[in-house]
């Protein structure tokens, strides 16, 4: 134990004598570790943000929309509609255990006073505010009488006012206009931030009626319908539900194509997961590149070590050094050089991902795994690459390195 310890304290003052050059020689480990680390950070932030965002959605919502036509088997380039009596018959054919909510989307001019704005107006039921779990600050939800009589009533968003430069308790009751039309403002809801791209605080909500009728210009077809199991156990009995519905309703028989498209949130995360994890594995072999460089320069300064020592080796092995001891000095010393690399490109890594984040708004998550893999794997470089120098110094002759100048 005590020879093990002399023969550490040896290596760690060759280090020390030579700062500089072990500081330069460690640098493509640190620069490497460092973009390992980075690089899986924002993928891990990424996933985590679009995960999250996920959750916002909803777990238990299918979406359905409209497919490909097709014909002998070939698609055609129009699509077919999901309407409203598909809802209809979703809704009634559920028997309640199920929330249906239509969906058409188009962008309008909205204008209060002598402010105005361009945002994304959704006609809806009342029911769509229930999957989304929206909840008003202000006002209240439109409802379904106001959906059959095709009032021209409005859900503002939580960012809405504050485009229409108009505090949001000082709009509920007044009237708007959506292109060119006088809308009267019911409510205003709470803030629920970005949800998979979709960004509800900017939108504005309205019976669907009134939008396919009154706003759009007599549009029929629907752009999605939003259906709500009770739990995210009962969407596959929600699934087969939708599916014999609407293969009744468009008259497809069994066996063939269906002209409308199912999907929920968790194909959708599933699918972006797997997207994210090969880009990030992609740009983090990139980056090892960088530790497989700072490898072969540690081993390359270590032959230059081995060389300038010839004499010292020399004289440990008179005085009675052994192979095994000479060997896990130079070991050592390169186990050391690509730990403390390892270690500031950690630090350097951390620190580059909270700087993205704070200065460029992006996710970022430093996992665990990633730091101990990192950690792990420059120590591994220094064992591979310090090998071969410690093993040439281990091989010297004694007296021909004593006479070494």
């Amino acid at each position: 134990m005590k020879l093990a310890l002399e023969i550490i304290a040896v290596a760690l003052a060759a280090i020390r004598a030579n700062a500089l050059r072990s500081f330069l020689t460690t640098l493509g480990i640190i620069i490497g570790v460092a973009a390992v680390i980075t690089m899986v950070a924002l993928g891990e932030g990424a996933q985590q943000s679009v995960e999250d965002q996920i959750q916002r959605m909803g777990t238990n919502v299918l979406t359905i929309r409209p497919g490909q036509s097709m014909f002998g088997g070939v698609s055609r380039d129009d699509t077919e509609a999901l309407t409203v009596d598909d809802a209809e018959a979703l809704r009634a054919e559920s028997g309640g255990l199920l929330k249906i909510a239509p969906e058409v989307s188009s962008r309008s001019q909205i204008a209060y006073l002598r402010w105005n704005t361009r945002n994304t107006v959704v006609g809806t039921w009342p029911e769509y505010f229930e999957i989304y779990d929206h909840e008003v600050t202000h006002g209240r939800f439109f409802n379904q009488g106001e959906v059959q009589g095709r009032r021209r009533v409005a859900v503002l968003g939580y960012s809405v006012p504050e485009l229409l430069q108009t505090p949001p308790e000082l709009l509920v009751g007044k009237t708007i206009q959506m292109n060119g039309q006088p809308f009267e403002v019911v409510g205003i809801l709470a803030e629920k931030g970005e949800a998979a791209w979709i960004r509800p605080d900017e939108q504005v909500f309205v019976p669907v009626s009134t939008a396919m009728y009154r706003l759009f210009g007599g549009r029929e077809r629907l752009s999605s319908v939003y259906v709500a199991a009770g739990s995210p156990d009962d969407l596959d009995f929600a699934y087969g539900e939708i599916d014999r519905v609407l293969r009744r309703e468009h008259r497809i028989r069994p066996g063939e194509d269906a002209d409308f498209n199912i999907r929920n949130s968790a194909d959708l995360l599933s699918t972006f997961n797997e997207t994210n994890q090969t880009f990030t594995y992609l740009l983090a072999g990139i980056a090892a590149v960088s530790l497989l460089v700072g490898g072969i320069g540690i081993m390359n300064i270590m032959l230059v070590s081995v060389t300038e020592r010839t004499r010292e080796v020399g004289v440990r092995k008179a005085l009675g050094a052994t192979r095994k001891a000479i060997m896990f000095q130079f070991l050592i010393e390169a186990l050391v050089l690509c730990f403390l690399g390892g270690l500031l490109g950690v630090l350097g890594g951390y620190g580059a991902s909270r700087l993205m984040s704070n200065v460029m708004g992006w996710e970022t998550l430093v996992a665990p795994e990633a730091v101990i893999t990192a950690l792990v794997f420059s120590a591994g470089i220094g064992l591979f690459f310090g090998i071969w120098p410690a093993q040439r110094a281990a091989k010297l002759d004694p007296i021909d390195a004593l006479r070494y100048e």
